[in-house]
């Protein structure tokens, strides 16, 4: 323990300081985001076409598979993350994002499908909690938003790219195998990088530890969930942020096919929201050092709730494409600021868990969005479950606005 003491006493916490770690970071989480993107445009279609699926809740269900698994994954990556390191949890999330790929490639079963999706599940919550926590640790509070909204950046406009770089390669070559060989590049490549540059930030944590005066939580799981008024009031806006997610994750691209879109005007039109919401992090993570967190949180999901609700109501692909981007607009201002107000709220040492609680009910939003709003179209239609959707997004922003605290460090100091 002493020399881990003497060790942190060497190191100095900062976006500066480590910024050669943390671009190596920022890339790593890159490839996180592409597999994700790998799926976004193609999914629905391929299990139409490859599978014979109908049921827009049967179609959803790999989006269901995802959530609950990654959700899991967070919190018990936010509770091993200071028991066994961070780097190590990230090897091991890579390592099982190899055989997705060749899973979709091979299935002979929806099964297959589904499968895949609960070991992508496992793999992101293990490799995208990893980064985000190690960043935190690197740069400690004074652009923790900042650092934020780079790591969310480089994730999502992956996604919005690898989203557009499948429907182009499907559009062309085939909805199946050819876009999937370009997770079999990112899988391998997130795994090398991580494995020869990218190092443990433990120390940083003990280093920071010495000069906070967060008070403990007494129970993070519960203080988190339900107590804190802050912290609790973030983790409900996470979960509608990622059950709208999930919708138009599954839902959007069936939109456009009923509108006679092409998988390619598809792959733009999906692209845009996760690209949007990714380059609008690299300024509103900054804006999350210096303007009220709050007040970003609840126009960011009004926002997203209002654009989802115009949906059903458009057909060009000008309105559609602006809404994408109004969505991802609104999804920018919230994500990184999650993340930096869950940070300030909690200790360094109970950062990983309350950030992994968080991450928990988070991504239970997309099994949940994939639930509700594929057993709504089934049984109402497609619209109404947008609206529904979209209704519950506006809500979320309302708790934001009043149940949250107006500063985002709703702890009591240690006097």
């Amino acid at each position: 323990m002493l020399q881990i003491i003497m060790m942190a006493e060497t190191i100095k916490l900062g976006l500066k300081e480590n910024w050669k770690q943390f671009t190596i970071l920022v890339i790593v989480n890159a490839f996180v985001g592409g597999m994700i993107g790998m799926e976004r445009t193609i999914f629905p279609q391929f299990a139409e076409l490859k599978f014979g699926m109908a049921s827009k809740t049967a179609i959803l269900s790999f989006i269901t598979a995802f959530g609950f698994t990654k959700a899991i994954a967070n919190y018990y990556t936010g509770k091993l993350a200071n028991k066994f390191g961070r780097k190590n949890l990230l090897l091991i999330g890579w390592l099982m994002a190899i055989p997705i790929p060749f899973m979709l490639i091979y299935a002979q079963s929806w099964y297959w499908v589904i499968l895949a999706n609960v070991l992508l599940g496992i793999s992101q919550g293990v490799t995208w909690s990893s980064t985000v926590v190690m960043k935190i640790d690197l740069v400690g509070e004074k652009d923790r938003g900042f650092a934020m909204g780079l790591n969310e950046f480089a994730g999502y406009f992956s996604v919005g790219l690898i989203a557009f770089l499948t429907g182009y390669v499907a559009n062309k070559y085939g909805i199946t195998p050819y876009p999937f060989y370009i997770g079999v590049f990112i899988s391998i490549t997130g795994f090398l990088l991580t494995l020869f540059w990218v190092k443990d930030t433990r120390l940083f944590v003990h280093k920071e530890s010495a000069t906070d005066n967060t008070a403990q939580l007494e129970n993070v799981f519960w203080e988190t969930t339900f107590k804190n008024k802050t912290l609790s009031s973030v983790t409900q806006a996470g979960l509608i942020n990622n059950l709208n997610d999930g919708m138009i994750w599954g839902l959007l691209p069936m939109v456009l096919l009923s509108l006679n879109y092409n998988n390619q005007n598809m792959g733009i039109i999906t692209a845009i929201y996760p690209t949007v919401w990714g380059i609008g992090q690299l300024f509103t993570g900054k804006m999350a050092d210096h303007y009220s967190k709050k007040a970003m949180l609840f126009w960011g999901m009004l926002v997203q709730g209002l654009a989802i609700l115009l949906i059903p109501f458009s057909t060009g692909i000008l309105i559609l494409a602006s809404l994408s981007a109004l969505l991802g607009l609104g999804t920018a201002l919230v994500y990184p600021t999650f993340l930096s107000t869950i940070a300030q709220a909690s200790t360094p040492q109970q950062r990983a868990e309350s950030i992994g609680t968080f991450r928990l009910w988070r991504d239970l939003g997309y099994a949940l969005g994939a639930i509700i709003s594929g057993i709504t179209a089934d049984m109402f239609g497609i619209t109404y479950a947008i609206l529904f959707i979209g209704g519950l997004t506006i809500v979320s922003s309302l708790i934001i606005k009043y149940r949250m605290p107006g500063q985002a460090r709703a702890v009591l100091m240690r006097t």
